[in-house]
């Protein structure tokens, strides 16, 4: 666990202690102390619960994440107002989850235990063969927006608007998006291919319906 607030990190371990079957097995101030445990040698944790600052954007942050999650430690993200936007580019690093900093107690334990189940289904995907992985492509802000906005039913038109950009760049938006999922052999052609690949890969409410 990352945070750097004492009584914060003292309250949260204290919480997650509390859970039959968790251990909190280190707890420090920041994610590059976290790197200089984790390098030597002990056992990697199943989940690490980071507390991000976002206060230069969350873009720069997502990427420090990112760069955990590909070395193989599943992270659940907890930032100062977690909203859909903010969520994104972390969700799009592969987190876990994101969980604002100012949820209950009640909630910040659901969520580890929920990152922890997928964390868990996602292995024995892979030990047993039976749940490809699906290849999900690194989509920019702008392309992960105009996704969002599109594969929710607004026109082309609409998108630009809420975008601030001309009809033209926001089509290039949407044309790179398709490129990108083709690449990783996901092929995508109309709005109702898009609005599906939104809702696989966690951009959409999964109740959304397509408009």
């Amino acid at each position: 666990m990352v945070t750097d607030h004492l009584l914060h990190r003292e309250r949260t371990q204290e919480l997650l202690a509390a859970q039959p079957g968790l251990k909190v097995i280190w707890s420090g101030a920041s994610l590059h102390e976290f790197v200089l445990w984790a390098r030597t040698g002990r056992r990697a944790p199943d989940l690490l619960l980071a507390d991000v600052p976002v206060d230069q954007g969350p873009a720069g942050a997502a990427e420090r994440v990112g760069a955990l999650i590909r070395s193989g430690i599943p992270v659940l993200v907890r930032i100062a107002r977690a909203s859909p936007s903010m969520a994104q580019p972390f969700l799009r690093a592969g987190a876990s989850g994101v969980v604002d900093k100012h949820e209950s107690e009640e909630g910040v334990v659901a969520a580890v235990w929920t990152a922890l189940a997928r964390h868990h289904r996602r292995l024995h995907a892979l030990a047993e063969d039976d749940e490809p992985v699906i290849p999900r492509p690194r989509l920019s802000d702008q392309e992960g927006r105009a996704l969002v906005l599109y594969a929710s039913g607004m026109t082309l038109a609409a998108v630009a608007d809420a975008l601030g950009v001309q009809r033209d760049t926001a089509k290039k938006y949407l044309g790179r998006v398709k490129s990108k999922y083709g690449a990783v052999g996901r092929p995508v052609h109309s709005k109702l291919d898009l609005h599906r690949v939104a809702r696989a890969d966690g951009y959409l409410d999964q109740d959304l319906p397509p408009s």
